[in-house]
């Protein structure tokens, strides 16, 4: 888990470039067909399309694992976290719901 961590830190560094009225985000997505997560770097300019970047992919399928990968993602970076496909899910240290609701994209 840290080498993939700091991998993902790597990946994100490189392609954060600090523009103004840009808005940036990472997105994780739970693949239930291939039994994986999928880390994305989202970055939006105002009145341009969405520009997503592939991170990487967690092939332990894990919960603890996830919530434990994330937590240190957060305390590397202020980036929102949009956590998709997790609907009906809950975290297993805590037993919070993960998502309530569908997106629009789901």
């Amino acid at each position: 888990m840290p080498s993939d961590l700091k991998l993902i830190s790597e990946r994100m560094r490189r392609l954060f470039k600090p523009r103004s009225q840009t808005r940036y985000w990472l997105q994780v997505v739970n693949d239930r067909y291939d039994q994986c997560f999928n880390f994305f770097f989202n970055s939006q300019r105002q009145g341009e399309r969405l520009k997503s970047v592939p991170l990487h992919t967690l092939y332990h399928y894990d919960l603890n694992a996830l919530e434990e990968l994330l937590r240190s993602l957060r305390q590397q970076t202020n980036l929102t976290i949009q956590l998709v496909g997790f609907v009906g899910l809950k975290w297993p240290s805590t037993q919070k719901v993960i998502q309530r609701r569908r997106q629009p994209f789901e």
